[in-house]
């Protein structure tokens, strides 16, 4: 078990679950609303690993974690039996891009061990049949098959479940989203398509489209995730006594029609205009038709698109004996393996090496959904590097007429069946695929902000850091601060300044780590490595934003004197809040020392 579940753990027991009554967390603690004070030992508490003090103020049981204190939150509602109104996550506010990609791999972090497990059963079982150890026709590959095929078969039943928890809503319920996907109905429906011609069948007069479902992602997270709302909205209106009847029903209703009609064949109506772009651009133009494929598929498969080029595949070969689409597939899968193997080097927990090294092994024989969503599109720039290098390869095989002859798994295994006007420009154009993602990943690092401690590239270069006053007033030492978790240091050294006018400016050059969604807080990174977190009041996040307004986002670029945040100052003293504005030093352990020093019209931080 990880530190920060075991410190949610004893946390939630010394308090006592059936004592809790309303969890949430700010920029430095976890906040609970308890039914007896005197039931918590404070002591106890403090002793916890992870726990930098605990206190009760303005009503208010507060555990003091640091900054961590996001992930011991999310471990800590695990023990907790409370309805969601109960449970609020002050989340840092993000731009759209990262939480989707942060859903994403979240709903399959929990199926990674599985899914790189069936991927190296389908890769041994090839590898297998291609040395003429097992023979395809028997039962014995038939039931290896099917290892390696269930959970790639049964995608939406697994994610199902690890949507709901992300999601927090109904895990049945999101499982019986998936039964629908699966359903014989649509499943059989899809399979006869292309020979029946029947495309759909009819719900009150709308199209309900046979699609196949079985590897698909989107779909499940799409449903489930709407589902939290739906749940949340039913289980509302319904009376209590007939919430067991009603609620279930009425979410099925609502849900399973919509999954099936608008949500589920999303991909296959956007799908169906890529394929025709696709077309359009080798017909047009090989080179970069493959190019723009080969780069842009990973985003088809995230989306479930790709299945709409597989019919284009297989008509060009029935025509002319190989497809100049499908050498995409293979270079692009091999530069996500290139990419996960990148991050084997870049990673230092040994867990999560030998998981990339497996999943980066796996992708080279065509299975790349353990490398794509436990890594690459986790970390971000590995994925941008997998899909500009598959992007290359790709190009590189079209100019020289490259082709596949078969549509089978595209991997190293499938290399026999490709063509090309002399075939040593089919083994470059992949070793440009793997080298080129591998080398880019190695470069320009894993760069995750959560996982910075995993990258050896991020080095601090700090040894002084010179910060102008960030807000009109009083500077003044981080003793004077009247919250025990700043005046002591506990959370790490700065200063702090006792506002005259309600704004705050960046203290230095840099960049923003992080914006809290309540507004009373915001992170800097320093160009030299040094991060900051600026706390404007104290307990101001009960105002849940409310006074503040924040100009900057999340990865901006901020100059020295720039606006960050403005508040209203007297209406924030009028309600009884203390406006101090701590300045700390957060990575301060990084540092043998970290002395600020106060000058005129500065302050000078020495870091050794």
């Amino acid at each position: 078990m990880s530190s920060n579940y075991e410190t949610a753990k004893q946390i939630i027991q010394i308090i006592g679950k059936e004592n809790i009554t309303f969890m949430t967390h700010c920029a430095t603690r976890l906040r609970f609303n308890v039914v007896d004070d005197g039931k918590v030992d404070l002591d106890a508490l403090d002793q916890v690993e992870g726990v930098i003090k605990a206190q009760n103020k303005g009503g208010q049981l507060q555990v003091i974690i640091g900054a961590k204190v996001a992930q011991v939150f999310d471990e800590a509602k695990k023990f907790v039996d409370l309805a969601e109104d109960n449970i609020q996550s002050s989340e840092i506010k993000k731009n759209i891009v990262s939480r989707i990609v942060e859903a994403i791999s979240g709903c399959f972090g929990p199926v990674i061990p599985v899914l790189i497990g069936c991927g190296m059963v389908k890769s041994v079982t090839a590898i297998l049949v291609a040395v003429k150890l097992l023979d395809a026709a028997s039962g014995t590959y038939q039931v290896i098959s099917l290892i390696g095929d269930l959970l790639f078969y049964f995608f939406p039943f697994f994610l199902a479940v690890s949507a709901a928890k992300k999601f927090r809503t109904h895990e049945f319920l999101a499982i019986a989203l998936a039964g629908a996907l699966m359903y014989p109905t649509i499943q059989n429906g899809a399979l006869a398509a292309a020979k029946s011609g029947v495309t759909s069948l009819s719900f009150l007069g709308l199209p309900v489209l046979f699609v196949n479902y079985k590897s698909t992602i989107l779909p499940i997270i799409l449903s489930v995730w709407i589902m939290s709302y739906v749940y949340k909205w039913v289980n509302k209106i319904v009376p209590d006594t007939f919430k067991v009847l009603f609620v279930p029903m009425l979410v099925l209703f609502i849900m399973v029609p919509l999954e099936l009609i608008v949500i589920g064949p999303f991909g296959t109506y956007v799908g169906q205009g890529v394929a025709k772009v696709v077309t359009f651009l080798y017909t047009k133009n090989g080179v970069v038709g493959s190019f723009l494929f080969g780069t842009f598929r990973s985003l088809l498969i995230i989306f479930g698109m790709h299945y709409a080029i597989t019919p284009i595949n297989a008509q060009l070969i029935a025509e002319y004996g190989y497809s100049v689409i499908f050498p995409a597939n293979l270079t692009g899968n091999l530069a996500q393996a290139g990419a996960t193997l990148a991050t084997f080097f870049l990673l230092k927990k040994k867990s999560e090496k030998t998981e990339s090294f497996t999943a980066g092994v796996t992708a080279l024989f065509g299975v790349t959904e353990p490398a794509m969503f436990g890594f690459n599109l986790k970390y971000k720039k590995p994925m941008i590097c997998a899909m500009v290098a598959g992007g290359i390869g790709a190009a590189y095989i079209n100019f020289f007429g490259g082709g596949a002859t078969a549509v089978i798994l595209p991997g190293l295994l499938a290399l026999p069946t490709y063509i090309a006007d002399s075939y040593i420009h089919i083994i470059i154009g992949i070793s440009i695929s793997i080298a080129l993602a591998f080398g880019a990943t190695l470069v320009l690092g894993i760069g995750s902000k959560k996982d910075k401690e995993d990258n050896p590239s991020e080095e601090i270069s700090a040894t002084k850091l010179d910060v102008i006053p960030f807000a009109p007033g009083k500077i003044v030492e981080l003793n004077q601060v009247d919250d025990p978790v700043f005046s002591t240091g506990v959370m790490g050294n700065g200063f702090a300044i006792i506002p005259t006018e309600g704004k705050v400016v960046a203290p230095f050059t840099g960049k923003v780590s992080m914006v809290f969604e309540t507004k009373h807080a915001i992170g800097l990174r320093s160009n030299n490595g040094v991060e900051v977190l600026i706390h404007i009041g104290l307990d101001t996040v009960n105002l849940k934003g409310q006074y503040f307004k924040v100009h900057v986002k999340e990865g901006d670029t901020v100059s020295k004197g720039q606006l960050l945040v403005e508040f209203d100052l007297d209406k924030i003293k009028e309600l009884g809040y203390d406006t101090v504005i701590p300045f700390i030093v957060t990575n301060g352990a990084e540092f043998t020392n970290v002395t600020p020093k106060i000058l005129p019209d500065s302050v000078e931080i020495s870091l050794v």
